[in-house]
């Protein structure tokens, strides 16, 4: 049976890297430190390295709870340490009397030096504090570069993770009836707009699935996807609970800002 069957078509170049780097594991007898994973890689990855075989894989992101994670890909005999993970974190120094900074502001401005999502981890905002965490290979040329965020200009610590201030994540659930699977059926019934609104997201590459941006309204979703709509929010599809007499699907959605 072929790993591949389990994943969507997009995915399968994600799974022959992953099935590259384990080779290069078995063959150079080390470990293999990957960039940041969002949930939906680390799932992928979980599944192709699987238990049973001589290369294993953790997960550390800085802190448990952490959304996005570096991976370490190791043989059998090794055991991975927080700081195989090469992980830094900084803290956001900014006019917090006069403007709050959002996470989208912190992720754009990042976005803007030319990094890659890849190289960074989440973003933390805990009232007006605000923290991030990073590859520490990139510490250096962040340090040097990230002075702004939007019109606002900022300054960087270096700090301990024992520094580290969480934010609570409220979200909650509820139960929806849709037509189809479709994107834009999903998206308009869970942010409550029209399907004509929902398009111009869609096109205008706001729209993400499983934290990749999709611009196919017809995109069928799967039990499991996290859909989001830049400005709105994100939602994550729980599970297909059945179909109404009137037979639509009824979908138990859990929705968080």
């Amino acid at each position: 049976m072929s790993i591949y069957q389990h994943f969507r078509k997009e995915e399968h170049a994600f799974i022959d890297q992953i099935i590259s780097w384990r080779d290069q594991v078995k063959s150079e007898y080390r470990y293999k430190l990957l960039d940041f994973l969002n949930p939906r890689e680390k799932t992928i990855v979980q599944s192709v390295i699987g238990t049973k075989d001589e290369v294993k894989c953790a997960f550390w992101g800085g802190y448990e709870e952490a959304e996005r994670k570096r991976a370490i890909l190791y043989p059998d005999y090794y055991e991975p340490s927080a700081d195989d993970y090469e992980l830094v974190l900084f803290k956001v120094n900014y006019p917090a009397k006069f403007i709050q900074l959002e996470h989208r502001q912190v992720l754009g401005a990042l976005m803007g030096l030319g990094l890659k999502r890849s190289k960074f981890g989440d973003i933390i905002i805990n009232g007006s504090n605000v923290q991030f965490i990073a590859a520490a290979q990139i510490a250096d040329y962040i340090k040097l570069n990230f002075n702004q965020v939007g019109k606002t200009h900022i300054t960087l610590e270096e700090i301990l993770f024992d520094e580290l201030t969480l934010s609570e994540q409220k979200g909650y659930e509820q139960t929806i009836t849709v037509s189809s699977m479709r994107l834009d059926t999903i998206l308009a019934e869970i942010f409550h707009l029209s399907r004509q609104k929902v398009l111009p997201y869609i096109k205008n590459q706001l729209v993400t699935v499983n934290w990749k941006i999709i611009e196919d309204p017809a995109y069928l979703c799967h039990e499991g996807d996290v859909i989001s709509i830049r400005g709105f929010g994100r939602s994550k599809i729980n599970k297909i609970d059945g179909m109404t007499k009137k037979e639509k699907w009824r979908l138990i959605v859990e929705k968080r800002k």
